[in-house]
């Protein structure tokens, strides 16, 4: 068995209509990501289209938003919660897992599966999943939360609760570019895991609970920390061409680079540099934008290899004042859009998803009796 057949590359699952990726291209219900980028979309309306598969009117935008704004608050318990867990240094993934799981706990409409009820589960998750990590943030620094604010817009709010300081409309246009850009991304792993979980008609919790310990995993999130982190070690310890060097001499893989779909680019990578750029540009941060943009020259001569993502987007968010350690969890606010639009699309025509594997062990072997082995 190759090892494509063991990650089961370009077999196709499933059919969708909440995105695509065709010929390099990134398309959500069939806006090029372009598209939505170019006319500075809000992540909310991206969430309006994944969930509803068209962009909404201006009546529906300002109901949606005002839905969303009304469940931004998480309960007493739910913070407690929270607190428990930041004071036992657990990883920040699993927080939000736990975290996300006793939503349904204390959701006594958890287990009711009519249309009716998933929405009001799908936005009650859409809407605190900013004030869980935000609220796990600052409780880990010994800091008082920050209630959300409802005149605020989905990112802006979000910077707001986790720095105490109304955002510039540069950071607010920053997060809100980097939320919309990570919304959906076809069939990747935890997108995949919420549709199997999906499949047998479990709850939503479970399924997002399901995604986000899939995400968890050094191979599929967690890529632009580790981007910071050569950023890091790179100011501190050496000059970009001897520290590369030295990886691809080990053969120690290089984050922010290459992609298992695109071939050519990352569409979503050039809206993120701007954004670097943009934030950096006369700070003292303008050291990491330089960093980048040498590490990106150095890999595309030396190895052919193009930025993905990951890449820029490590620098964007540390300039927002977003520790490293919960990069993973920004994906995952961003994310859990597209992880709930392929929940309900699973189950509206659902089918129990449930390969087969192909067997590679011995075979016709013969029993031993115990007292003879």
């Amino acid at each position: 068995m190759t090892n494509d057949v063991n990650g089961l590359k370009d077999m196709i699952a499933c059919q969708t209509r909440i995105s695509s990726i065709i010929d390099d291209q990134l398309s959500y219900a069939g806006y090029n990501i372009s598209e939505l980028m170019d006319n500075n979309a809000s992540f909310e309306e991206v969430i309006y289209l994944l969930w509803n598969l068209h962009l909404p009117t201006q009546i529906e935008y300002k109901h949606f938003v005002s839905e969303l704004k009304a469940n931004y608050e998480i309960s007493d318990a739910v913070e407690q919660c929270i607190l428990i867990q930041s004071r036992r240094h657990l990883h920040p993934m699993s927080v939000l897992r736990s975290t996300v799981s006793l939503l349904g706990v204390y959701n006594v409409q958890a287990e009711d599966t009519s249309v009716e009820a998933r929405y009001g589960q799908s936005i009650q998750l859409m809407a605190k999943i900013p004030t869980i990590i935000s609220t796990f943030a600052r409780l880990r620094q010994g800091l008082t939360p920050i209630a959300p604010r409802t005149d605020l817009g989905f990112a802006a709010n979000f910077l707001y609760m986790l720095t105490g300081e109304e955002p510039t409309p540069l950071q607010e246009e920053a997060l809100n570019k980097a939320l919309v850009l990570h919304a959906d991304h076809e069939l990747n792993a935890s997108t995949f895991a919420a549709r199997v979980c999906a499949s047998t008609l479990s709850d939503i919790y479970s399924c997002v609970t399901t995604a986000i310990g899939t995400l968890k995993g050094p191979l599929h999130g967690g890529a632009n920390e580790r981007v910071f982190e050569m950023l890091t070690e790179i100011r501190e310890h050496g000059d970009v061409t001897s520290y590369l060097q030295k990886k691809l001499d080990t053969k120690e893989k290089i984050m922010g680079f290459g992609h298992r779909v695109y071939k050519t680019q990352d569409p979503r990578e050039k809206y993120l540099r701007t954004m670097a750029e943009q934030l950096t540009a006369g700070t003292d941060n303008e050291i990491w934008y330089q960093l980048s943009l040498e590490i990106e020259d150095y890999m595309k001569h030396t190895k052919g290899l193009i930025p993905n993502v990951d890449f820029y987007s490590a620098t964007v968010y540390h300039v927002l004042g977003i520790d490293r350690d919960i990069f993973t969890l920004i994906f995952a606010m961003s994310r859990v859009s597209g992880w709930i639009a392929h929940i309900q699309e699973q189950q509206k025509n659902n089918k129990l998803i449930r390969p087969r594997s192909q067997y590679a062990g011995a075979i016709n072997l013969e029993y031993i009796p115990m007292g003879k082995r």
